[in-house]
């Protein structure tokens, strides 16, 4: 099952920025104006479980951490956030941002969809005069935001020639909802439908192969969206998805009656368990601490309802993996404990579709875009992109 990726630790001693340490000067005044309170809660008797007090992240200002530190139920405050952190995210000391490719075009939209939320949207493009061989839709995972570690992902993938184009789901990152909640699994897979779809009919993108691309539980989302409308894309992309639940962790049938009837009456409470997955997520230790840096990741217990979803979603992918019929590339760490490996391989076997690629890495872990050395994770990156590039040619 994908967990949240809850990263709750504390920064390393060790600076994990380049240069001189990160001080309150070093950034726009504006980020450390007065912060307005973000919206109440309903006053109404509620049951829920409240999260762990976040600690303090080493190597910033007490005016950020006092940010950082504001409570995310509410867009509005993660887009407040996530704005004051922008800078120092960038940079981090990591492959992905000081390697990032110069040039790319990028676009920040909101896109309100058919039920009234403003979904976050972002594109990048390929420097201006290279053509654009296809485009590549991603699918963020469980608690994550394409505002982060997928920035540098994005720009290397453009980079190579093709238009990427990422959303936030609703209730997460930086698009509409309460935060880690999931009324709905399908919810997600029709909203994703819907907003790429209307991406997909603008006019300089009408003519050029179409991609998805989900990791962990986007991976769950892309394979929906693919069973949903099985000619709309010539190709899936799967990192690490999350299609599948292990015998041995699968809740007995009894208790997924209860948690199921339990999540009608509190759907929004923070009650499932969960485990801090930070040490089975990331293999590279210096990565590992710079995920605190996620700021609007949503780090608390899963909310019932949502578990509830992502339980039944796996339930129904597993029914129907004979119908996967786009080709398709499956990208996963060996040593992945998070989603397991051999679900890779069952989809693999399944999947009726002829063009099928599985790809195992040796001690991997689940990030293997983010949390790996950085020869690791170069190499997937050109795993992906060699087998774009041989699909638009072919």
């Amino acid at each position: 099952m994908d967990l949240s990726l809850t990263l709750r630790f504390r920064s390393p001693e060790l600076s994990l920025f380049p240069g001189k340490p990160i001080s309150p000067f070093s950034f726009p005044r504006k980020q450390y104006q007065p912060i307005f309170p973000c919206p109440k809660t309903n006053p109404k008797p509620h049951f829920t479980v409240t999260a762990k007090q976040r600690s303090p992240i080493e190597g910033i200002s007490k005016d950020l951490n006092a940010i950082a530190s504001q409570n995310l139920d509410f867009a509005s405050c993660r887009r407040r956030v996530r704005s004051a952190f922008v800078e120092v995210q960038q940079q981090l000391d990591h492959w992905l941002f000081k390697m990032a490719p110069t040039g790319i075009r990028t676009e920040e939209w909101y896109e309100r969809n058919s039920k009234g939320l403003q979904i976050f949207c972002k594109s990048w493009m390929p420097e201006s005069g290279v053509p654009i061989k296809g485009v590549l839709f991603f699918c963020h995972g469980y608690g994550d935001t394409c505002t982060f570690f997928f920035e540098g992902i994005a720009k290397r993938i453009a980079a190579s020639g093709y238009g990427v184009y990422a959303l936030d789901h609703p209730g997460f990152g930086l698009s509409d909802g309460l935060h880690g909640y999931i009324p709905s699994f399908d919810q997600l897979v029709d909203n994703v439908i819907e907003n790429y779809t209307k991406i997909k009919g603008r006019p300089e993108l009408r003519g050029l192969p179409h991609f998805l691309l989900g990791q962990s539980m986007g991976g769950a989302v892309a394979l929906k969206v693919h069973l949903k409308e099985p000619l709309g894309w010539d190709g899936v992309i799967l990192v690490a998805p999350m299609c599948k639940i292990a015998e041995e962790v699968k809740p007995p049938s009894p208790v997924l009656k209860v948690l199921t009837l339990m999540s009608n009456v509190l759907p929004k409470a923070k009650l499932f368990p969960q485990k801090d997955l930070a040490e089975l997520a990331f293999r590279d230790l210096r990565k590992r601490k710079m995920a605190v840096y996620n700021v609007i990741c949503y780090k608390d217990q899963t909310r019932l309802k949502t578990a509830v979803e992502l339980l039944k979603v796996t339930s129904e992918i597993e029914k129907q993996v004979e119908k996967v019929s786009s080709p398709l590339l499956i990208l996963h760490g060996a040593a992945d404990k998070v989603t397991d490996p051999l679900v890779s391989q069952f989809l693999y076997e399944k999947a009726s579709t002829k063009d099928k690629t599985l790809k195992l890495y040796d001690d991997g872990y689940h990030c293997i875009l983010e949390g790996e050395p950085d020869d690791r994770i170069f190499t997937v990156l050109n795993d992906i992109v060699s087998w774009l590039d041989s699909r638009v040619s072919s």
